[in-house]
């Protein structure tokens, strides 16, 4: 069943690419008439537990990076002990290619404040801190806006316990990040909200157990938080309608994904289509095609640190099975930059290198030295000073570093070497014509 008719960005008047004057942020009044908070009413009416079996009988998978079932991770939470519980809102977005929640706090608050809602009551959460980026000044201002509408109209706080429907109460905060990439790690972000630097924790204990403030906590990314009001007010059935079955036997991706494509097409924008939509489909159908009619050459598939597809790969199926068919980490964000056949893939790997010998917190030794070395490593090579031997030492060092080889706290290493040594190994052609053989002297070897 395809998404011929919005689900998420329903309430958006305007296509993605299209003049941003023409577009206004919806308001807590154009929201209600236009049917919204009917799902939060809907799950009031429901016993939290109930609320919690539906989502998790959905099978929604997050949709900030990991792909992890959304019901299963509520289920985690211990009982009720009388003491504080918190959600924690992801809304970072410094991925680099990244850009689809914006679309939506930008002009669809409310839509995430009803699954915010929605989410404690179900899990018996009674504050939400709303985390954003440092960067989205304009956007803060949104979402503080409509968290004061929904103050006003009794959705968060005491005063009509949730429009008067129950006596369950929730306060929801915002927070600014500082702005760099590691607070949008999950402990990373609650160590910001804490107001300590944004360093990760070691897991266990995981954030449902021990999270914020040293309480149960659940992390939920904006756009998951999105999906839950729509799931609640239409069904089970509705939801798998959208997406599709898992080709390797893996759990299905159901539902449709806003996907941001930018890169060399002829209209970048964030598009709402089903998961499991072909690369090339999502690229000619809708982004009108390469720009200037150039050949694909590659993308990444979802976030620079879920690596790229290469060339053979441009009918690669945009669904949460990706990594395993496609050599990729996985679908991340599912917001393809795409590369057409001018890219110099020499150059892409070496910036995003850069951003994140940058990025890293330095807390990890593997991770920070590892980042560096790949950097200066891979900036030799575009100069024209590298060797051989220094192609096969980047990708040594990428597979020391990171959470797979048991190095690293958190997934930032992960992100860099999945992107080097996957633009290594898919366009290798172009490193070897950018090295100086190594010599091997007669008599040797």
């Amino acid at each position: 069943m395809p998404v011929t008719e919005p689900v998420l960005c329903k309430r958006i008047p305007t296509p993605p690419w299209g003049d941003p004057k023409d577009r206004h942020v919806v308001g807590y009044d154009e929201y209600v008439k236009t049917g919204g908070y009917q799902a939060l009413e809907k799950a009031l009416a429901m016993k939290p537990a109930a609320v919690v079996d539906l989502i998790k009988d959905s099978q929604l998978r997050g949709r900030g990076g990991a792909g992890f079932p959304c019901g299963l991770k509520w289920t985690f939470l211990p009982e009720p002990d009388d003491g504080r519980r918190y959600l924690a809102v992801n809304c970072d977005e410094a991925e680099p290619c990244t850009f689809k929640d914006r679309l939506l706090i930008d002009f669809d608050p409310h839509l995430v404040l009803e699954g915010i809602a929605i989410t404690c009551y179900a899990c018996g959460l009674d504050t939400a801190y709303f985390f954003i980026r440092g960067e989205y000044r304009k956007q803060a201002k949104i979402v503080q806006n409509a968290i004061d509408e929904a103050y006003q109209h009794g959705i968060f706080g005491n005063k009509g316990s949730m429009k008067g429907k129950s006596d369950f109460a929730v306060e929801c905060y915002m927070h600014l990040s500082a702005g760099a990439y590691i607070c949008g790690e999950e402990t990373g972000m609650l160590e910001c909200i804490e107001g300590k630097r944004g360093w990760p924790r070691i897991k266990p204990p995981f954030p449902a157990v021990k999270g914020l403030f040293g309480r149960p906590t659940i992390i939920n990314n904006v756009e998951t938080l999105a999906a839950v009001g729509p799931i609640v007010e239409y069904g089970i059935e509705w939801w798998t309608g959208m997406g599709c079955e898992s080709s390797v036997g893996g759990p299905p991706s159901y539902g449709p994904k806003l996907m941001g494509v930018s890169g060399h097409v002829n209209k970048p924008g964030v598009y709402e289509v089903d998961l499991g939509i072909p690369l090339s489909k999502l690229v000619n159908d809708y982004c009108g095609g390469m720009r200037g009619g150039k050949q694909f050459k590659g993308a990444i598939a979802g976030g620079v640190s879920m690596g790229v597809l290469g060339p053979d790969q441009f009918d690669a199926e945009m669904d949460f099975d990706i990594g395993r068919k496609y050599q990729v980490l996985g679908l991340g964000t599912a917001c393809p930059t795409i590369f057409d056949q001018d890219t110099d893939m020499v150059a892409v790997a070496r910036n995003i290198a850069r951003f994140f010998a940058h990025e890293s917190c330095g807390q990890c030794t593997p991770c920070r030295e590892g980042t560096t070395w790949t950097y200066k490593l891979l900036s030799r090579i575009e100069r024209g000073e590298g060797t051989s031997k220094d192609l096969d030492l980047l990708l040594e060092i990428a597979g020391s570093m990171g959470i797979m080889p048991g190095t690293t706290i958190c997934g930032l290493a992960d992100g860099a070497n999945w992107a080097v040594r996957t633009i290594i190994n898919k366009f290798r052609d172009e490193f070897e014509a950018r090295v100086k053989p190594v010599l091997v002297p007669l008599g040797v070897g």
